[in-house]
């Protein structure tokens, strides 16, 4: 990059991305040599290039044209004529291939760089006749295609510019100038010299940089490579040996690189960085240094200014060593190693034992048994877009060298980041979250949830929107823990030195704790498997079951006034879910579970480790697991879910109660009291009836097809017809068991089957259904008045806990209720007296009016009433 120096290789360019830009394209005669007036006509949208042109190419199979224009004659494509100025004239048709080998004189002969090259025409087949001239100039020292048609041709190759973008000295007026401003001054320049034919914008994808967005330039320099003629085949053997390659098809990604790639590129054009060990000599003899012992042999000068300082640049620049083969003073090479040469010997440099351990490994580094303790690595990650070509390849080519084997047992490529809306992130574009920003707005633990929740081989879509759906997930968890710290508060309660016991335990204690050593047992394999992923959906349904089921069917519990064993067991089994929940996401969400421990655990017992990251991670209780009744609660569940659709269907309240639910469940699944009784509390229905025939819940009917009884019986079709639209309820039922019905009509035996008919089922009257999976429930709609009386008292509950919210009452204050409202409302009030004061912790209900602490005008169903509530001191 011209602009900020950033070195970015062919690899790095087809993966980073090219931009639209306009550059001055340009159209330059090149004189032919021995020839009077005529000209080959080149086009380059890359001015600065021309100083180092060496060839021109042309297609060998296109056809040119020799052109008179303007008292010059030009060669040009047959099929570019159209860039011609003015009035032409054709004079000739010529093969491309009878082009080659012309000699003409270069644009910049008379720069020194230039001296005793000789230009001539070259074939090259890549050549395009949609754009251009069809004459293509060719700079070996400036473009990737232009070096390897030098080396093919024996080109000379003339490389103009500076690893700042300057030209460098045998460029007469241009050298020391940059070349992002020397384009206007180029084509001036030409003209002068009488040589340019034409100026036009011209628009086109072009490599840019990464790092500044700034165009690129091509410098040819010289590099140092490792060959990989051979290296690369141990390579993919040792590849091969890895244990585990996450997604699978890894292996085969790396075994293709490895299979195509070139020799790797080891040197950098920088200052800063691994300084690479080459001595080299003028002699064209070079040397590596092996160790740091090694260069303190060799030295010759230097030695006591570096040996206090890093092994970086500019104290190993001061020794110098003698070259073995002329024995002249020879100093490093300005070079410094590519970062991933650096990256790739990690495991091999950085590992050495602690202080404490000096005396039993004397001998490091050359003792490896304290570094062959450790290695290989059990776990390695990165993006697996580019490191395919970079880290993974350079750790795998290190340790191919040094030890033949594997340099870790399992790699995990993961995808890429990407904004909420699937696009790359751009600073320029506005589209980019630094982290310093998200952490602040959404949260670390957010974050790493997103990440963790994420499969890693799809690109991640990340942003503050779902965030907020990650927040809310969240808050689940958040909302549980808040509850119990809430209660436990209230009532004392402290979990140090006491147990569960398991003859005190509820059907849903048992239920909850199995869940809960199920999760311990699911997530500890996920997270072996290195799956976060399904540890994350895992955890996510647990949320779900412990706020959603067991704490809402559990509220009641831990609410009433005495602090019986029951409520202790109700404490002690969140208490264990709560502990058991932290700390298996503890290694997601490190900040929050923290938080949490220290509030649940360090605040009762100083025992306790310091830490949460500090604890072993939870065991499973097999002794704890109840497969069977975990499938049972799930069924609950799933018949519970679907009655609320059903209520849904009609938009029916869950506060409105309703007379009775049906239930037919496949596979003859048997559902006790208690979790029958579940299901009616849950969904607010009085009774519930299990079917075994679900066709109870629908009325059918038949409609006949003509179009295969016309066929069939001819003119008898419309009496059949009718017969079959008038079949009785038991007719029909008998026809759906068998399939077939007989009946005589005019002295003939009719048979109809279910190709005859249409069958069409319909919801019995009052009765609304919902199924899935074979699993079948229906409601019944029909609403007395004593059940229109409750829902409306449920209402009216359900409007006055809003209210005590809104006042800020505690949850445990008594308070008096005090309302104005219709006959209808009150009689349904009176009606369910006991069942308003329980919800509420009203200890008085009075048909008045107070303004009380708070007063508000509620609507209840469609019914006003005015109501305020008052606390009760104590």
């Amino acid at each position: 990059c011209a602009r900020c120096g950033t070195a970015i290789s062919d690899m790095e360019i087809a993966t980073e991305g090219y931009q639209e830009l306009t550059h001055r394209a340009v159209y330059v005669r090149f004189p032919l040599k021995g020839k009077d007036n005529e000209f080959l006509l080149v086009w380059t949208t890359t001015p600065w290039t021309l100083t180092s042109n060496t060839a021109v190419a042309v297609h060998p199979d296109y056809m040119y044209v020799k052109v008179k224009n303007d008292d010059s004659i030009y060669y040009l494509a047959k099929n570019l004529l159209r860039v011609l100025k003015g009035k032409y004239e054709v004079m000739a048709e010529i093969p491309g291939r009878e082009l080659l080998d012309l000699i003409y004189e270069g644009p910049f002969d008379y720069l020194p760089v230039q001296k005793n090259v000789i230009h001539k025409v070259i074939p090259w087949e890549e050549i395009s006749e949609s754009e251009g001239t069809g004459l293509v100039h060719i700079a070996p020292g400036c473009g990737k295609e232009d070096f390897a048609l030098g080396k093919e041709f024996k080109l000379a190759t003339i490389a103009p510019l500076d690893e700042l973008g300057y030209y460098l000295n045998g460029f007469d007026w241009l050298s020391g100038r940059n070349v992002n401003e020397v384009t206007d001054a180029i084509i001036e320049d030409l003209q002068k010299r009488g040589i340019l034919y034409g100026v036009e914008d011209y628009t086109h994808r072009y490599p840019v940089c990464w790092r500044c967005d700034s165009e690129l330039i091509f410098r040819l320099v010289d590099e140092w490579y490792i060959s990989m003629d051979t290296l690369r085949y141990e390579i993919a053997e040792v590849a091969k040996k890895v244990e585990r390659w996450i997604p699978e098809w890894g292996l085969e990604r790396e075994l293709d690189w490895l299979k195509n790639m070139a020799d790797w590129c080891i040197s950098k054009k920088r200052y800063w960085g691994l300084a690479l060990p080459i001595w080299e000599c003028t002699c064209g003899y070079f040397t590596v240094i092996g160790s740091k012992e090694e260069l303190k042999q060799r030295a010759v000068e230097g030695w006591e200014e570096f040996e206090k300082y890093t092994p970086h640049r500019p104290w190993i620049d001061k020794i110098k060593v003698k070259c073995e083969k002329c024995g002249r003073l020879i100093s490093r090479i300005p070079d410094v190693g590519n970062p991933w040469l650096d990256a790739g010997i990690v495991p091999y440099s950085t590992l050495r034992p602690p202080e404490h351990m000096h005396d039993i490994y004397k001998g490091y580094p050359y003792d490896k048994s304290y570094w062959a303790e450790w290695f290989p690595a059990d776990f390695i990650t990165e993006c697996f877009p580019g490191q395919f070509r970079n880290w993974f390849y350079a750790i795998l080519t290190m340790s191919t060298v040094l030890e033949n084997r594997p340099p870790f047992k399992v790699l995990l490529g993961h995808a890429l980041v990407r904004d909420e809306h699937g696009e790359e992130m751009h600073k320029s574009k506005g589209n980019a979250i630094w982290f310093d920003e998200a952490a602040e707005k959404m949260g670390a633990d957010v974050m790493r949830w997103m990440f963790a929740k994420h499969n890693p081989v799809q690109n991640l879509n990340f942003g503050y929107g779902p965030a907020e759906e990650i927040k809310r997930t969240l808050l689940t968890l958040w909302n549980v823990y808040s509850f119990f710290v809430t209660y436990a508060n209230i009532d004392n309660f402290n979990p140090s030195g006491k147990e569960i016991s398991k003859a005190n335990l509820t059907k849903l204690d048992r239920w909850i704790l199995s869940r809960t050593n199920s999760l311990i047992k699911n997530c500890d394999y996920h997270y072996n498997d290195y799956d976060v992923a399904s540890v994350v959906k895992e955890v996510e349904n647990y949320f779900d079951e412990l706020s959603n089921w067991y704490l809402r069917r559990n509220r009641r519990r831990f609410w009433k006034s005495e602090n019986d064993i029951d409520k202790e067991t109700a404490y002690l089994v969140l208490y264990n879910c709560l502990l058991s929940l932290v700390k298996i996401i503890s290694p997601i969400v490190p900040f929050w579970t923290e938080e949490m421990y220290q509030n649940l655990v360090r605040s009762v017992n100083h025992d306790a480790p310091l830490s949460i990251h500090l604890c072993d991670f939870p065991e499973a209780d097999e002794s704890m697991i109840d497969q069977k009744l975990e499938e049972e609660i799930t069924l609950v569940r799933k018949i519970v879910s679907l009655g609320r659709s059903a209520r849904n269907k009609v938009n029916i309240k869950v506060r409105q109660p309703l007379e009775e639910i049906f239930i037919h469940i496949p596979e003859e699944k048997y559902l006790d009291e208690q979790s029958t009784s579940a299901i009616l509390d849950e969904l607010n229905i009085k009774k519930a009836k299990f079917i075994n025939d679900p066709s109870e819940l629908y009325s059918y009917s038949l409609n006949p097809k003509y179009d295969r009884i016309g066929p069939k019986y001819g003119p008898m079709a419309r009496k059949i017809g009718d017969w079959i639209k008038n079949l009785d309820a038991d007719e029909i039922q008998k026809f759906l068991k068998t399939g077939q019905l007989k009946c005589t009509l005019e002295d003939s035996l009719i048979e109809i089957s279910n190709e005859d008919v249409e069958i069409k089922k319909q919801e019995r009257q009052n009765l609304v259904v919902a199924e899935e999976s074979g699993l079948i429930i229906a409601i019944s709609t029909l609403i007395t008045e004593e059940l229109e009386a409750e829902g409306l008292v449920r209402e009216l509950i359900h409007k006055i806990q809003l209210m005590r919210k809104e006042a800020d009452f505690n949850l445990t204050d008594r308070i008096k209720i005090y309302y104005k409202t219709s006959d209808k409302l009150k009689n349904a009030i009176n009606k369910n007296l006991d069942y308003l004061k329980n919800e509420t912790l009203a200890v008085e209900v009075v048909e008045d009016t107070n303004t009380g602490e708070i007063q508000k005008e509620l609507e209840i169903n469609g019914i006003s009433a005015l109501v305020s509530l008052i606390r009760v001191k104590k």
